[in-house]
């Protein structure tokens, strides 16, 4: 049985980090304004061309914004949401929750949680760790804050309920990998790890074979990606390339993760 009605799910996911990918490390890195630019250009260019070429395929998408930037950037979140994007929690400033006491993990929930129903209308729906990293009490906080989804864990090719306190609950986790995650192939920063510049055509490719593999299991697939990174023009190449793959293929959905995710839900609840 298929995941949803419309077909195989195809995630196109992009984490707005902008200056936060770095001044989330360390806060004395604002004070140098060329790190602060490789940032910057997240939202002052790569977002317009990610736009622009969703908007010519006509794909709707889901962008994890940290609450620092959606109050930053009201330009940003005006335009994504005109488009018929998705606004979704991803932190207030990208701050490393493995580094955080219990109460400032919250207040990183509550700040990012607010910046986006104050600029959306509507509480978010969805939420992704910055880094990639829990806490002991980051699944309760999620179940207190009453998100439908997640998009973090690495355990699986296929949706699934998230179980928290030994309770299956409603929430889908949406799992993805590092190999469907642009910053392992193409960040480059003196200050941060990775330092890599792989050509687009090797990351095209994984990314096409990792499609295949996963269409042919019917099971889905989950890209995450960065507007400063996979906006960047030789970059963007990869991102349209895998969108003209899907679509040699039949009944495959892009589209965004809260309307993806209320499609899944009723299925993986159904065994129960």
């Amino acid at each position: 049985m298929s995941l949803t009605d419309r077909g195989f799910p195809l995630f196109l996911t992009f984490d707005l980090d902008a200056e936060t990918m770095w001044t989330a490390r360390d806060p004395n890195y604002a004070k140098r304004p060329i790190l602060m630019s490789q940032g910057a250009y997240g939202w002052k260019v790569g977002v317009w061309r990610v736009m622009e070429l969703l908007r010519r395929y006509e794909v709707r998408a889901t962008f994890f914004i940290p609450g620092i930037i959606v109050e930053q950037r009201p330009q940003v979140v005006e335009a994504l949401l005109k488009d018929g994007h998705e606004i979704a929690h991803h932190s207030h400033t990208h701050a490393w929750i493995v580094n955080l006491t219990p109460e400032q993990e919250r207040e990183e929930m509550q700040k990012g949680f607010d910046a986006i129903k104050r600029a959306t209308g509507q509480a978010p729906r969805g939420y992704r760790s910055p880094a990639a990293e829990f806490s002991p009490i980051s699944l309760g906080l999620m179940k207190e804050y009453g998100f439908d989804y997640s998009s973090n864990f690495f355990d699986d090719d296929s949706p699934y309920l998230l179980e928290i306190d030994g309770e299956t609950t409603d929430i889908v986790e949406l799992p993805f990998r590092w190999v469907l995650d642009d910053a392992p192939f193409f960040q480059y920063s003196i200050v941060l790890p990775g330092r890599t510049m792989h050509p687009p055509s090797s990351v095209l490719e994984s990314w096409k074979t990792e499609f295949d593999v996963l269409y042919h299991e019917d099971r889905m697939m989950m890209v995450g990606m960065h507007p400063e990174i996979i906006g960047q023009p030789s970059r963007l190449v990869v991102l349209e390339g895998l969108i003209k793959h899907a679509r040699d293929h039949a009944n495959v959905w892009m589209g965004r993760c809260d309307e993806m995710s209320d499609q899944i839900r009723p299925r993986l609840k159904a065994p129960r």
